[in-house]
């Protein structure tokens, strides 16, 4: 097998013991790797109704084909398991060491299973693992802990970790490294503090099996020049996602006071002219030659990484115009391994809901000490309104009633990422199918939308966000590269099947690919249907009231909303193109024909199946 190491490593904290598995050749022609190993494995290996934060749950940390190669920005790993915040499949990818290092030390993927009886920390070194205490670890932040680990082993050591949001188990904490790469939005962070594991070190010394090595080393040379070469390459070096925050204000798409709004009036001191300013340095992850990290010097007089997702929600959703105080909440969320954009969220859910009296302690908008105050209550769950806001939006908006659930913003639990959608039903539609929850990543096809037509709720649309979800998170969460080349400066996609075929020795045209892509897709759908059995429905695949009865009040699109009745006719359009039927459940037909006979038997356990 050329491409993949073809072993998985399963640890298991309660016997304090790892074993390494092979994994069959068919596996990885059907899933790729990433995320179509994480949710095969989940599948496959959780039962149904599994408590998330349990020692029943796993939590996966998978690489693809492409990773660690010499390949443009091919340095990521995808961390995946059941999650705590939405109930569902839950997952991100974080560019980071760790997925250089995992693959060199001869894994594709690691699972970790069972429950630690007291802090620990996971030492893989080639094919050595070892548990080491961790209680010296427990309580410091994530910064902390991975300066004191690479102290330990080596500044090459690519080191996984959570800070204190994670041990008191909020549950959007993620996993950090590098001081500011983190992911694993729906609360991958909390699991891993519920097993007690501190941190994951990894240390590889191997090399990676090419089919055709000196094709992929002309390959990625001539890639990573052809990226160099794009108009764009040289704006984006100097702004990287920051420069989308003048394209929102502009588009009327820029969230703002918990996105009720479009536009904010601050939006120039807080976009990405204004972070040139303040700029000190960079960071990126490994492989990458157009990094995008955007290191500041914040309120604190601290370094802070900065792009467009923490800045929108620390800066105009919460109504907060200064930039280095936007920074220094950014950081302190990494610090306390808080996924910024729900935190951005809940910010605002807390000061709207301080503003019509649901909250005895009041936060006003742009309140920078105060959110400040507040983001440590929720990492350490302390008083009332932090152990509320711990849990999210969702649980918040239960808990106060009085109407509050129509202006908490998120899908199936998750906190909506930084774009409003009064004026996009496209994105609206993309936030709401997400495998994960209300996530971009998936299919950013706003800016598409923008261009072509906001106001169609047509089949052109449709079909356009499916061919996204295919590339996005399909394609590029399982090979496991970053889609930032092709996405911001135009790095053509004829370029990853050539670099699959030289990894693997496997022709696969973008055709093929896609049909990778639409069983990974249907398998997430099909995970998050039998967990919610007979409380599944198409009101699952639907947006925040807030976006179809409140219209924006100010920018060129004053008075714009979504209309509830043509997004409920272009999600029925996007079901029946799915092979879904009218409640979003895959039917027994494409699930076969995807080649996951094997789900048709588990799933109408829970649901019944339509033809």
């Amino acid at each position: 097998m050329f491409g993949w190491n073809g072993k998985f490593l399963r640890v298991n904290l309660d016997k304090k013991k790892a074993v390494a598995d092979r994994f069959d050749a068919s596996l990885a022609r059907n899933y790729l790797g990433g995320r179509g190993f994480a949710v095969k494995i989940l599948w496959d290996e959780l039962k149904r109704g599994t408590d998330p934060l349990s020692s029943s749950n796993k939590l996966v940390f998978a690489t693809g084909p492409l990773t660690g190669f010499s390949l443009p920005s091919s340095g990521k790993l995808i961390v995946a398991a059941k999650s705590p915040l939405t109930g569902g499949y839950g997952d991100g990818n974080i560019g980071t060491h760790a997925a250089v290092q995992m693959r060199k030390a001869g894994y594709d993927a690691t699972i970790i299973e069972g429950m630690a009886e007291r802090p620990e920390v996971v030492l893989v070194k080639d094919k050595s693992v070892e548990f080491l205490d961790g209680k010296d670890l427990w309580g410091l932040n994530s910064f902390e802990t991975e300066k004191k680990l690479r102290e330990l082993y080596g500044p090459a050591a690519g080191v996984l970790c959570i800070g204190p949001g994670g041990e008191n188990l909020v549950k959007f904490a993620n996993i950090v490294c590098q001081e500011g790469r983190a992911g694993g939005r729906p609360g991958m962070g909390a699991v891993m503090g519920y097993k007690k594991l501190k941190a994951v070190v990894f240390l590889g010394s191997g090399d990676l099996p090419a089919a055709y090595p000196k094709d992929m080393q002309e390959l990625g040379a001539d890639a990573y020049r052809e990226v160099m070469t794009k108009p764009n390459f040289a704006f984006w070096k100097r702004q990287g996602t920051m420069m989308t925050i003048e394209w929102s204000q502009e588009n009327s798409v820029l969230p703002t006071y918990n996105y009720s709004e479009g536009v904010f009036e601050e939006a120039e001191a807080v976009g990405g002219f204004a972070m040139e300013k303040i700029k000190i340095s960079q960071r990126g992850c490994p492989q990458c030659n157009m990094i995008c990290g955007n290191v500041v010097k914040d309120s604190d007089r601290k370094g802070s990484e900065l792009d467009y997702e923490n800045v929108t929600m620390l800066g105009p959703n919460i109504g907060l115009g200064d930039l280095r105080q936007v920074a220094a909440l950014s950081r302190v969320a990494d610090e306390l391994g808080l996924d910024a954009i729900s935190l951005g969220n809940v910010l605002g859910f807390a000061m709207e809901a301080s503003e019509k009296g649901l909250l005895e302690e009041k936060i006003a908008w742009g309140a920078f000490k105060a959110s400040k105050a507040l983001i440590g209550d929720i990492a350490y769950r302390r008083g009332l309104r932090g152990n509320l806001l711990a849990d999210g939006v969702r649980y918040a908006a239960e808990k106060l009633g009085r109407g509050s659930s129509r202006w908490a913003m998120h899908v199936k639990g998750l906190e909506i990422s930084a774009y409003d959608c009064h004026t996009t039903p496209g994105m609206a539609l993309a936030y709401s199918t997400s495998s994960i929850g209300a996530h971009h990543k998936d299919a950013w096809i706003i800016s598409w939308e923008v261009k072509s037509g906001r106001e169609s709720y047509g089949e052109e649309k449709v079909d356009k966000l499916i061919e996204l979800q295919r590339t996005r998170a399909g394609v590029f969460e399982s090979l496991t590269v970053c889609r930032l080349p092709w996405i911001e400066v135009g790095f053509e996609l004829g370029w990853y099947p050539k670099f699959l075929h030289a990894a693997t020795g496997l022709e696969m045209r973008w055709e093929d690919l896609y049909v990778v892509a639409d069983r990974i897709f249907n398998l997430t759908r099909a995970f998050w249907i039998r967990e919610y059995g007979k409380k599944w429905a198409s009101e699952m695949d639907v947006p925040p009231a807030r976006w179809f009865e409140e219209p924006i009040t100010q920018g060129a699109l004053k008075g714009a909303k979504l209309d509830r009745a043509k997004y409920g006719k272009m999600l029925q359009t996007y079901y029946e193109k799915r092979g879904w039927d009218e409640r979003g459940i895959p039917r027994k037909t494409t699930l076969k024909k995807l080649g996951l006979e094997d789900v048709v038997g588990q799933l109408k356990k829970s649901v019944k199946l339509s033809e």
